[in-house]
């Protein structure tokens, strides 16, 4: 990581977030001054009170406190007003310390939506989660605490600094001879922790990601009887973070003692010379003149002297806390500045409505009739039914460049019509699915759908018209009408109860405690696996889109449920062109166009009864000469 970028332009970016706060800033800011303004006048009042007020009093055979009584009510005013000022502007920082991380954590989730999916397939997802907790936990300390306390440590060294020189230039060189002493050591301990801090983060992302692997896979972990494997790796882990924490956390924790310890130093020293002035009557020299060192002068320089430097030791030690939320921050940008999904696309997709003669107008209204809307240079548009025509002409794909996935691969979906898939694992079945999707986008050839190159849909758009039932079902926190909904949000709930009837899915949703009402958890825990499929295909069906894509969407169902969804998805199927994947056989049977896959190729196609007259690959899955793997 650049040292340069890590404290400059992170910096600068992080302190654009709190324009927005200007007005509680000010705050902030007259606050912090009063309360050093404050600091120093009880530590000058210090003189005052030995010098003007006790000695006399002293060497008064009848003293009379009234004075002594009046200038400790004052002083005492002006420590209440210190101490206002300073709760003031810590509430209003941690105001706008939250307000600023719901802003960032904001922009982070908005900039998560529009990521491709290659990132999250590279990216382990705990690690992108410790960006919204970890991260972002790191620059609320640092926004609520560090900027305040900084620049209020600034503010007192300032004012104590001129304060100091006001009593006596001797006494203030001695003062900032220790003070160069102690920035030099904190120079060294700030550099060795800073390296650690952002070690420190970095690993305890990757910590955070494999324990949310671990928390998904706990059932293939029990059984393989992987626990101690993994207990293992969760260790070598957890050292790397261990070893990366203590060594930022040793050098960051040693920092304040040291300073301290050179503060005692430094108090020792200004007491010793402090007082061989007063008894010699050594000439003092002050900004206003000379004069000689009075004990009451003594007594507030020494409390000056640790007004001054303990704030430089908190400044220190704040810098520890600084460089933690910049290697948060740096992660949090990393996550921001990743390039979006490009979308270079101008066709959309919209409602229409016919008309008395038969032609289509667009409607704002949903009507569940679409087009494609295509704007033209002359500012006209056209408006192109949407059937659902799939056609891909010499298609290359690799997720990679150096391993090519698909090769020239060519297959024409008409309106209607169901096409199956078939093939062994990492054939290139479910690519063919991403690509009409495009969560990824193709090396060579052209994807058409009604006779539209892909690339000129707008995503959201495209993927609007399409079905889509994975093998590995996510279901959302909320009752399961709010799940079918997803499907389509202008849906009515009768919609979705047709849906689920459709996908035989209605009668065990009506058995569960509230019916339609229930809440699940935990992506549907509690639900069988089964149960969770037929739900995430009642929230397809519920969408009414013209091309549906199963991939293995019956896997986990039993053979007599899925006859009962089949019948049911046949006839949801009907007018729609529907692409599917399975392992079954008996799912594919029906198909229009069964296509057999091998390593990227289409090896085969045709009809059920086509292909096994030809007696080829499928011919022999179908007969059991050999299996899919």
């Amino acid at each position: 990581m650049n040292k340069e970028q890590l404290n400059m332009n992170t910096i600068k970016r992080l302190l654009s977030y709190l324009k927005e706060h200007k007005g509680g800033l000010i705050i902030v800011l007259i606050c912090i001054i009063l309360s050093s303004l404050a600091s120093v006048a009880s530590s000058l009042f210090l003189q005052s009170l030995i010098d003007d007020y006790i000695m006399p009093l002293l060497s008064d055979a009848n003293p009379v406190f009234t004075e002594l009584i009046k200038a400790l009510f004052m002083i005492g005013i002006v420590y209440l007003i210190g101490t206002a000022a300073t709760l003031i502007y810590n509430i209003v920082m941690v105001t706008i310390a939250q307000g600023t991380l719901k802003q960032i954590r904001d922009e982070m989730f908005n900039k998560m939506q529009w990521l491709p999916i290659r990132y999250f397939d590279t990216h382990a997802h705990g690690d992108i989660m410790s960006r919204y907790t970890n991260d972002t936990d790191t620059l609320r300390q640092v926004i609520a605490q560090s900027l305040a306390q900084l620049f209020s440590s600034v503010c007192t060294i300032v004012a104590v600094f001129c304060a100091m020189l006001y009593q006596s230039v001797y006494l203030t060189i001695v003062v900032i001879i220790a003070v160069v002493i102690q920035l030099f050591i904190t120079k060294i301990f700030t550099g060795k922790s800073g390296f650690y801090f952002v070690k420190q983060q970095n690993t305890l992302g990757v910590l955070d990601g494999f324990v949310e692997e671990m928390i998904n896979g706990q059932k293939i972990i029990k059984v393989f009887c992987h626990e101690e494997q993994s207990k293992k790796e969760f260790r070598e882990h957890n050292h790397e973070w261990e070893d990366a924490s203590a060594n930022a956390n040793g050098y960051a924790n040693a920092l304040m003692p040291v300073s301290n310890s050179i503060g005692y130093v430094q108090y020792v020293v200004v007491a010793i010379i402090g007082a061989w002035m007063a008894i010699n009557q050594v000439s003092n020299l002050t900004i206003f003149g000379t004069n000689i060192i009075t004990l009451g002068t003594i007594a507030s320089f020494l409390t000056l002297s640790r007004n001054f430097t303990s704030p430089i030791s908190q400044v220190a030690n704040q810098f520890n806390s600084i460089i933690t939320a910049l290697a948060g921050a740096t992660r949090i940008f990393n996550l921001m500045d990743e390039k979006p999904e490009e979308d270079d696309g101008y066709v959309t997709l919209v409602n229409t409505i016919e008309d008395e003669n038969g032609d289509m107008n667009e409607t704002t209204s949903y009507t569940g009739t679409w087009a494609w809307k295509h704007p033209h240079h002359d500012g006209t548009t056209t408006l192109t039914k949407l059937s659902g025509e799939v056609v891909f002409e010499n298609v290359d794909f690799s997720y990679s460049p150096e391993k090519q996935i698909l090769y020239d691969i060519s297959l024409y979906a008409k309106p209607g019509q169901k096409i199956a898939l078939v093939g062994a694992t990492g054939a290139g079945k479910t690519t063919i699915t991403n690509l009409i999707n495009r969560f990824y986008d193709i090396d060579n050839g052209k994807i058409r759908y009604d006779g539209i190159n892909i690339e000129k849909i707008k995503k959201p758009d495209l993927r609007r018209s399409l079905g889509i039932v994975l093998q590995d079902v996510n279901l959302f926190t909320g009752t399961v009408m709010e799940n079918l909904h997803y499907g389509n949000p202008n849906a009515t709930d009768e919609e979705c109860i047709e849906a689920a009837k459709l996908a035989n899915a209605h009668n065990f949703i009506m058995m569960l405690p509230n019916g339609y009402e229930t809440v699940l958890n935990g992506d549907g825990s509690d639900l069988s696996q089964g149960q969770r499929q037929l739900i995430s295909i009642a929230r397809a069906v519920v969408s009414n889109p013209p091309v549906m894509i199963l991939d293995e969407a019956t896997s986990s169902i039993d053979t007599r449920t899925e006859a009962l969804v089949q019948e049911g998805m046949d006839r949801m199927m009907e007018g729609r062109t529907v692409f599917v994947i399975a392992h079954r056989l008996s799912t594919i049977m029906n198909s229009d166009v069964i296509m057999v896959m091998d390593q990227g190729r289409i090896i085969e196609r045709g009809s059920h009864d086509d292909l096994i007259k030809k007696k080829g690959t499928y011919y022999q899955l179908y007969t059991g000469a050999f299996e899919l793997e």
